[in-house]
């Protein structure tokens, strides 16, 4: 017999109306050749000519971003790179889709964990769980993930859809990918959920990544915030992508990472912690800056808040294009 199983028709969902946002696009948003918080990294001068040189010979420039870098206000600096080829696949997890999706269609948003969730009524919000409906859609026509969020966006013409990334990936057919763990996300909580669609939409949205990383040679990949889906969803593409390089006598090493996040992890970032070091256990550290790199690569290590690090990297990159 199966085990017994939560009913969601139980659920009391409210309206967005009804919900305080924490954060609204009007106060967020950082726009090219806008003003900036100052902020100077040797790194970032590199990676801005990396990330041209990438462009000028058809190499991939990959980002995979928490959502914190949306909430930070990044996203027209991205959509910006998209437009001039200087960004040519960006991943997120799943709450960075909800981030987006939201902001496109209503200007706000992120919730009080701590007052919801003593009321049982965190992330029960009626409107958000359209991207629900959006992915299962996108199931049916053979979509992944972030495609079928972008189209649903673009489609209903959601009234702030211009500062969406998943909605300019859309347009431009830049890949936007989504890579979800199952009930982590608050659109899990809704009736309206199918975990059949939302499994197999990121899994598609997997493979289209680890098709881009197979264009990595000569390119540049960024993980900027993720501590855990970046680097582990970059590894196995990549183990994926050399495998098949491998067979062909073709070789995907000669390429720049970075991570840009907030710990600290000192002055020598050439090998792995030791296992009895808490750093060991921070798999940006050991995936992205040692051990993917370490047979002809170079990595880098900017730590700072995105709401700076990110617009640094944008104007240098503005800078390396037209100096």
């Amino acid at each position: 017999m199966p085990f017994p199983q939560f009913d969601r028709s139980q659920l009391r969902i409210l309206p967005l109306g009804e919900r305080i946002h924490d954060l609204s696009r009007e106060a967020i948003l950082n726009q090219p050749g806008g003003s900036r918080v100052p902020f100077e990294h040797p790194a970032i001068p590199i990676l801005a000519e990396r990330i041209v040189e990438a462009k000028r010979n058809g190499r991939a420039i990959i980002f995979l971003c928490g959502a914190h870098v949306l909430r930070a206000g990044n996203a027209p600096l991205l959509i910006d790179l998209m437009q001039r080829g200087l960004l040519t696949h960006i991943g997120f997890n799943g709450a960075g889709a909800i981030h987006d999706f939201e902001l496109a269609m209503i200007g706000q948003t992120c919730e009080s964990v701590a007052k919801y969730v003593k009321e049982g009524q965190f992330g029960l919000w009626q409107e958000t769980s359209q991207l629900n409906d959006a992915v299962s859609a996108g199931h049916r026509d053979g979509l992944g993930f972030g495609e079928a969020v972008g189209r649903t966006i673009e489609a209903e013409r959601f009234p702030f859809r211009e500062t969406s990334i998943f909605a300019a990936g859309y347009r431009l057919r830049v890949p936007v990918t989504a890579h979800v763990c199952i009930g982590q996300d608050i659109v899990h909580e809704h009736p309206n959920f199918d975990g059949a669609a939302a499994g197999a939409t990121s899994y598609t949205d997997f493979l289209i990544f680890t098709q881009s990383v197979m264009n990595l040679e000569g390119g540049v990949f960024l993980n900027i915030g993720s501590a855990v889906m970046g680097p582990e969803v970059y590894l196995k593409a990549l183990a994926m992508a050399r495998n098949v390089a491998h067979q062909r006598d073709e070789k995907i090493c000669h390429f720049t990472t970075a991570v840009f996040d907030l710990p600290s992890l000192g002055d020598d970032l050439s090998q792995e912690a030791p296992k009895n070091d808490p750093r060991y256990y921070f798999r940006p550290f050991k995936t992205i800056l040692v051990r993917t790199v370490a047979d002809g690569g170079q990595s880098f290590y900017v730590q700072g808040d995105h709401k700076v690090t990110v617009p640094a990297l944008h104007d240098a990159i503005m800078q390396q294009l037209n100096g």
